[in-house]
């Protein structure tokens, strides 16, 4: 691309796609990286602080002066991994010289403006299934499975809820979780065959922040330790305000039906893990608005990373098996990245999803606060700790081995 726009415009761009990309659930540490390589290819002299609710950028025409520095508040992104496909196109369309400064800046404002490609109405199904589904992982009841899909559904709703309302959108955690509470111990009244904390776990899943936590981690380790505390710390809150939820929402359950005995019923079968693969990994298409031509690379790093993870776990134990399983996902989101000339995060984010313990966060959460024991599982606390310490090993080891295209 001809440097022949003015530094008005450029600054303009790169402040625009730092906007979108962190609106679109994008790492601090790879979006300064990209920030950077975006300027040096406009011929702007580039700094940038980025973290979860704010950015910083210091840009000049020459290295010595600072012309134009711009701080803004922003809330956290959510994942849009078509939306991050779009606008790294775009990038490549400008450098390449296929647009113009002023088209890709309104090419830039569309991406950030598009409405969700699937609907409502296959975000709600989404919902629904991936709540089923992590009870299937979970090797639960088929009756777990059922009543977990028909709460996360209840769950969708409130989604929709905080959309219009900025009141339900600062406490949709807690009231979800209270709610689904609520509804398992009525359930447990016509069923009482459900594992009501597992019910409640499952139904919420979309919000307990695994994913967070791992990208947390994977800040700190990048040495980009502002965003990756800030990550942590918010993840760690969302967190407690779901416990909370879930557990308020069980005490005036218990108080308005009172207590059922639990009678256990016979688990789901083995197979039904990959049964769970698939169906978790169709809805996060759905939930992380993956593109449709990227879709079956993103199913398929579900199938890699669970895979892995379990041939893995049968020679170094569930936690290292992690590793194995994150550094398979690695690996598959670089050839990825190689292959169709996109972010590697794009389908990594859909692996690692798989892979990722906030459940069990959750879980060794409220065996310490309650002393109750949700699942029959021994050292959960360490063991937690060892398997997002695996999946960060694991994706650092792999981009060693094989660096992504992309910085994204």
């Amino acid at each position: 691309m001809a440097n022949t726009d003015s530094f008005t415009d450029k600054r303009r761009f790169i402040i625009r796609l730092g906007k979108a990309l962190h609106k679109f659930g994008t790492p601090a540490y790879r979006l300064e990286a990209h920030l950077t390589d975006v300027s040096e290819s406009l011929g702007v002299y580039g700094s940038f602080v980025i973290t979860p609710t704010s950015l910083t950028f210091v840009l000049s025409e020459d290295d010595e002066n600072q012309d134009y520095n711009h701080i803004l508040r922003v809330a956290p992104g959510d994942l849009d991994l078509g939306s991050l496909a779009r606008a790294d196109e775009l990038v490549d369309e400008l450098t390449s010289g296929q647009r113009t400064l002023a088209e890709s800046i309104e090419r830039l404002d569309e991406i950030a403006n598009k409405p969700n490609p699937y609907g409502r109405f296959l975000t709600f199904l989404a919902f629904g299934a991936s709540s089923g589904a992590f009870a299937m992982l979970m090797h639960t009841s088929w009756n777990d499975v059922f009543w977990s899909t028909l709460l996360g559904l209840v769950v969708c709703l409130f989604t929709f809820w905080a959309e219009r309302s900025r009141r339900v959108t600062d406490m949709l955690e807690p009231i979800a979780a209270m709610t689904t509470a609520i509804l398992a111990t009525a359930i447990a009244l016509i069923d009482p065959s459900i594992n009501i904390p597992l019910v409640i776990l499952s139904s919420i899943i979309a919000f307990i922040p695994g994913l967070s936590l791992t990208l947390a981690l994977s800040e700190l380790a990048a040495r980009n330790l502002i965003s990756g505390t800030a990550r942590l710390m918010d993840a760690l809150m969302i967190l407690f305000k779901i416990y909370f939820g879930g557990v308020l929402g069980i005490a005036l359950g218990k108080m308005m039906w009172g207590e059922v005995l639990f009678i256990q019923p016979p688990s789901t079968p083995d197979w039904t893990s990959w049964a769970a693969v698939t169906t978790l990994s169709i809805s996060l298409v759905i939930l992380f608005k993956c593109r449709k031509k990227d879709a079956p690379w993103g199913i398929l790093s579900g199938y890699i990373a669970f895979g892995a993870s379990i041939i893995g776990a049968e020679y170094l134990g569930v936690a290292l098996g992690a590793f194995i399983g994150a550094f398979a996902l690695g690996l598959y989101s670089s050839i990825f990245s190689r292959i169709m000339n996109l972010p590697s995060s794009i389908v990594k984010l859909m692996g690692l999803v798989v892979l990722v313990p906030g459940s069990k966060v959750y879980i060794g959460l409220s065996n310490a606060v309650s002393g109750q024991i949700m699942l029959n599982a021994t050292d959960i606390g360490s063991q937690t700790f060892l398997i997002f310490m695996s999946l960060v090993a694991g994706l650092i080891f792999a981009n060693v081995a094989l660096p992504s295209k992309k910085v994204l």
